[in-house]
């Protein structure tokens, strides 16, 4: 895989961090330095992945001369807070998915990114992986005809403890936008935004959305049906169906996976196997790197990304999700 030479630093050292910097060492990538708010986890990191640098706060990651890039890997509560940080100090950064809390948040870094001059990406890795960008080929084809429905479910059975952060209102919990957001996405990267949406929930005792189903409709008559549940492991596949065919892609559909193509009588047309050796996530880290080169976003602009945000508040206006941090601010959370 061809990139440059940038130097990225790694804002945090939790399980997600460990996958992307994994992949970015395996990859060829150039990591510069780590930051974390505590001294000891950042040596760690960096003696983990063999880093240069490691800094006891995520203030001196951004003030690194090393870092062009900062990957923001923090819970989503905190992302507009260290993306601004990044931002303000002249570094790219690509912010793990959802980019923030609701809307307004993905704007101020929209905003504040387009004034400062660099580039800002949303970490939604799925679009940027090998069976995704054939699905993208196929559908540009036509030869699904045309695409009526979307479905895609994003299920797990992750731990109950009410104290857990996907329990926790305060730190943003809650299937939708931990788990929602990839079929969510996924519905987006197929048909586009959607003229309406329906949704429906079932809440724990901490008050985050145990399960959400999401209609999204379209002028033309298409849908979009989703699902995601944070305390239920399904299957976690997803299918496009066109009037000359479909696509089925296997599970886990967000990760480097493979798919079916069938024509109209559901007979194989083709079969793609994943070539993907490893988690898949430095796909994400090449793009971003070619758009510092000057490359225009084609696969998931950032305005995209802050319209996503737009349908995700949406769906918990119509579900009753408010966190903390929304309810002392003014105006509604979109």
């Amino acid at each position: 895989m061809a990139h440059t030479t940038l130097g990225w630093g790694i804002l945090a050292t939790g399980g997600i961090a460990h996958a992307f910097a994994s992949d970015l060492t395996r990859e060829g990538f150039r990591i510069a330095a780590v930051g974390s708010r505590r001294e000891d986890a950042a040596r760690a990191f960096a003696t983990e992945f063999g880093i240069p640098n490691a800094h006891a706060s995520y203030e001196a990651l951004v003030a690194d001369d090393s870092v062009d890039v900062v990957y923001v890997a923090t819970p989503h509560p905190m992302h507009v807070e260290n993306a601004l940080l990044a931002i303000d100090a002249g570094k790219h950064v690509l912010i793990e998915k959802p980019v923030t809390l609701n809307t307004r948040e993905a704007q101020r870094i929209h905003e504040r990114a387009s004034h400062r001059g660099v580039v800002v990406m949303e970490a939604m890795w799925t679009r940027f992986l090998p069976h995704m960008v054939r699905i993208r080929e196929l559908l540009a084809s036509g030869v699904l005809g045309e695409v009526r429905t979307v479905i895609a479910d994003h299920t797990q059975a992750l731990p109950t403890n009410p104290e857990h952060r996907l329990q926790n209102l305060d730190l943003g919990g809650g299937a939708l936008l931990d788990l929602g957001i990839y079929p969510v996405s996924f519905a987006v990267d197929v048909l586009g935004l959607p003229q309406g949406i329906r949704a429906h929930a079932s809440m724990t005792a901490t008050g985050v959305d145990r399960q959400t189903a999401m209609i999204f409709d379209y002028a033309d008559g298409r849908q979009a049906v989703l699902h995601t549940a944070l305390d239920t492991a399904g299957p976690n596949r997803a299918a496009i169906i066109g009037t000359k065919g479909a696509i089925e892609i296997d599970r886990v559909f967000y990760t480097p996976t493979s798919f079916t193509h069938y024509d109209r009588s559901w007979s194989v047309v083709e079969r793609f196997e994943q070539p993907v050796t490893t988690r898949g996530m430095h796909f994400q880290a090449a793009e971003l790197e070619s758009r510092v080169a000057g490359a225009a976003p084609t696969v998931l602009p950032f305005d995209e990304s802050v319209a996503i945000m737009g349908l995700l508040d949406e769906v918990r206006s119509q579900i009753g999700l408010v966190y903390p941090a929304e309810a002392a601010q003014t105006g509604s959370v979109s």
